[in-house]
């Protein structure tokens, strides 16, 4: 009977010791792990790295230190770990080739917040969506379109695609082409589309804004115009200048030629 007790009383002393530093291990270790993934988030928000990339990284490094840490309690246990690092890797490739699209988004994320092709509230036209940037997340960008809709694109679209961001730079050169009848005056015409952008006082001075014939077309005479504007007033004077062309051609006898189909009847 004391032979058994004594047994008893060892078996217990030696695994309560080892639990004991199993849970050691567990508490320091996750305290470590959480200072750790602190000093990390401190030094990336001290370096300018984006929130988005900084609360991504965080996350990764705590869940590896607590993998970690874990795995070192289990192995003060007695436990063989190997095991559970075969298992875990086996689980790591089945999971990595279910979410072969998931981690592709995320991988795209990293892209798009480290080399920045475009940022919240850039007008941009990538994944086959054309809006203002509205939230970049691990998974997809959100933009808002022009008649107020919302479009979701996976990152992995937008990063694998042409991205064209107009509002990165402060200006943009705005492109129309006139077209008048050969009978008409074509100084006249050439002195009325100079005035209409000279007079307009979001065209910017420099660069200087061209008028010029650019084509003898089949029934018209094409003139070429550009003008240099902030970024935020492309549209207005985009549509205003067409509206006032049109108006004051009209206003001057300056014909615009449509295309029509004369039928001669004998």
């Amino acid at each position: 009977m004391n032979d058994g007790l004594n047994y008893l009383i060892g078996l217990a002393a030696v695994w309560g010791l080892k639990i004991l530093f199993a849970v050691a291990i567990f508490v320091i270790g996750k305290w470590i792990a959480k200072w750790l993934t602190n000093v990390s988030k401190k030094l990336m928000s001290k370096a300018n790295v984006d929130e988005t990339l900084t609360s991504f990284v965080v996350s990764l490094v705590y869940v590896l230190l607590m993998v970690f840490v874990i795995l070192a309690a289990l192995s003060k246990l007695g436990i063989n770990t190997t095991s559970f690092i075969a298992i875990l890797g086996a689980a790591g490739l089945a999971v990595g080739l279910a979410l072969q699209g998931t981690l592709a988004n995320i991988g795209a994320a990293v892209l798009i917040i480290i080399f920045k092709p475009f940022k919240i509230g850039d007008f941009v036209e990538a994944g086959g969506a054309v809006g203002t940037v509205e939230e970049i997340n691990m998974f997809s960008t959100i933009f808002k379109t022009g008649d107020n809709k919302v479009v979701i694109v996976p990152n992995s679209a937008v990063i694998g695609g042409k991205i064209t961001n107009y509002s990165a730079k402060e200006t943009r050169r705005v492109d129309w082409v006139f077209g008048i009848g050969y009978e008409d005056d074509l100084k006249l015409a050439k002195n009325v589309l100079e005035d209409i952008i000279n007079k307009d006082e979001r065209v910017l001075k420099e660069p200087a804004p061209l008028v010029a014939v650019s084509e003898l077309a089949d029934s018209s005479v094409n003139f070429t115009v550009r003008a240099w504007v902030k970024s935020a007033d492309y549209w207005g004077v985009y549509f205003d200048v067409m509206e006032k062309v049109k108006l004051t051609f009209d206003e001057k006898g300056i014909s615009i030629p449509y295309p029509q189909l004369d039928v001669h009847q004998k």
